[in-house]
């Protein structure tokens, strides 16, 4: 397969990267007073203002003449029209079908699948209000007070994430409440305040195998029937997302508390499926439909604007630039609004599992850097943390700034405060400080000469560095749900500049597999000589340890 080093636009790339370094964004600024208005999209959900990049005209064009010739348009259509993308596990990649809102036809094996999805969120709704309503009972005939998803990655980060997010938008009628982590602590603290005749679990695992979901649920299910001396109460307590029914109803779960999942819905899309029942049952099915019309507003947006003005695909541009053609290694996520506090964390997931990639679609080893390790916080707490590093490092980090006009919890003189420090940021980070200011600056203070020479160094900011900043009109189920999907279609614009299967995560079964037989082999205390030195001794550290209490 031929390389993408080896395309005239990606060489073209490689040269004006050289040239681009030699640039300082404010100097741009400079130069043109209408580069605000050239560099930005404004859409009915969003701004995205992308001028604070290290870009210029020739830049962008050169960027796009790259995705032209790398078909980006061809494989979106690919993807929308159900083809199997996800070439290693020979799958469609269909997660815009579970919010396809205009109810077009999507016609997979002959079968069009927006019926199934339909069907779906009909089941969602009705089990959805039945618990919100009071409705479904526990086995003592008490009403559900309680609810507990227990999953992990996926099935976990995408609602935990929304509900957070939106948590200004919940009733409180129904208390939702997350497992995801096989540490025992987790569930102890969860259970330990829940009253189990009170209690739903929604066990979210498309296999319903994944260890630590599995672990978590027995725990679960232990508790419960240490509370109701009977095993049949596990019918109205426990329902599944999952698309292995057998072993579900194995578990005990009534066939139809059973959610289908579909195999060309990857985890860390799938908060839009039946996986976001805690949305739902949290903000009520009103709400998560809104959810869904943000996401399906963007869907339209990425398959129907041309690409210059096609706002993930830019993102996805931009972060190749940084990355692959000017060498940055990591990118941070920033949200400036207390409902995001759980974005990074979800986005670093939605990234980095997708793309955290070094080979293309034909196996072959990629010769050029890929994606960037994701990490973040929220804005203000990182600028007592992390800033330092951010203006001053030689380590340049990308960023994306994330606001909001207006606050969902206006407290007087808050969010002012808030967003002039978001709008100080990118100016600072853009602008910097060079040493002729820091110089007039303290002499105004009337610094000694001796002390400015001193500390001048310190003081210098060399700034140009890149931010986008996407400011939203307001936090709601609409606007979360066009930030996520913007977000997942640059995911997938990115996978396919740079050649990469997006949509599976092998990497994450190695560890998986791995793990099984190490539990295995610590449970006989049966420790393989297969095993390195180093896993060894740690191995028999951990059971001597044990055994000396």
């Amino acid at each position: 397969m031929q390389s993408r080093t080896s395309l005239d636009s990606w060489q073209a790339l490689v040269t004006h990267a050289t040239e681009m370094k030699q640039q300082h964004m404010s100097e741009l600024f400079k130069q043109s007073p209408h580069r605000f208005e050239q560099f930005s999209i404004k859409l009915a959900p969003f701004l995205l203002d992308y001028s604070k990049n290290l870009i210029n005209e020739n830049t962008m064009s050169k960027l796009l003449a790259l995705a032209k010739e790398c078909d980006v348009e061809g494989w979106r259509q690919k993807m929308f029209s159900g083809e199997r993308i996800n070439t290693t596990e020979d799958r469609s990649v269909l997660h815009i079908a579970l919010r396809n809102r205009s109810h077009k036809a999507i016609i997979l094996a002959g079968k069009n699948i927006d019926e199934d999805v339909q069907q779906a969120l009909i089941q969602m709704k009705a089990f959805s209000d039945n618990v919100r309503q009071g409705h479904w009972k526990g086995y003592s005939g008490k009403r559900i007070t309680d609810v507990v998803n227990i999953g992990v990655g996926g099935s976990n980060l995408g609602p935990q994430m929304v509900t957070e997010a939106l948590k200004q938008y919940s009733d409180n009628s129904i208390n939702v409440h997350y497992v995801s982590n096989v540490d025992g602590t987790q569930i102890a603290n969860v259970l330990r305040p829940l009253t189990p005749e009170k209690t739903l679990f929604i066990i979210s695992s498309k296999t319903f195998t994944t260890t630590e979901t599995m672990t978590n649920a027995k725990t679960a299910m232990r508790w419960l029937v240490a509370s109701s001396f009977d095993e049949s109460s596990i019918a109205k307590h426990f329902v599944a997302v999952s698309s292995n029914k057998k072993n579900a109803t194995e578990f005990g779960i009534d066939e139809e508390n059973i959610f289908d999942m579909w195999d060309w819905v990857g985890g860390r899309f799938s908060l839009w499926s039946a996986i976001g029942l805690p949305i739902a049952i949290d903000l009520g099915f009103e709400r998560f439909i809104e959810l869904l019309e943000g996401a399906h507003e963007i869907d339209n947006h990425f398959s129907q604007a041309p690409l210059e003005q096609n706002a993930p695909v830019i993102l996805a541009l931009l972060s190749l630039w940084n990355c692959t053609f000017l060498g940055a290694q990591s990118q941070a996520i920033l949200p400036y609004d207390q409902s995001l506090h759980m974005l990074s964390a979800y986005l670093q997931q939605a990234e980095m599992e997708s793309n955290g990639k070094s080979v293309n679609w034909q196996g072959e080893s990629i010769d050029y850097p890929t994606v960037p390790s994701i990490w973040g916080e929220l804005g203000i707490n990182g600028q007592h943390a992390f800033y330092q590093y951010l203006h001053q490092s030689n380590n340049i980090v990308p960023t994306d700034f994330i606001g909001s006009v207006e606050s969902v919890t206006p407290v007087q003189g808050h969010h002012e405060t808030l967003m002039a420090n978001f709008f100080a940021q990118t100016q600072a980070l853009m602008q910097g400080v060079n040493e002729q200011q820091v110089r007039e600056d303290l002499k105004m203070k009337g610094r000694t000469p001796e002390y400015i020479d001193k500390v001048v160094p310190h003081k210098v900011h060399k700034g140009n560095r890149p931010t986008n900043t996407i400011l939203m009109k307001r936090i709601s189920p609409r606007s979360i749900g066009s930030l996520i999907a913007l977000y997942e279609h640059k995911i997938f614009t990115q996978g396919i500049l740079l050649q990469i299967c997006s949509f599976d995560q092998w990497g994450v079964e190695l560890g998986k597999g791995l793990a099984n037989n190490i539990q295995a082999e610590l449970a006989k205390n049966s420790i393989s000589d297969t095993h390195d030195s180093s896993t060894q001794g740690l191995m028999h550290f951990y059971q001597d340890s044990k055994a000396d209490k």
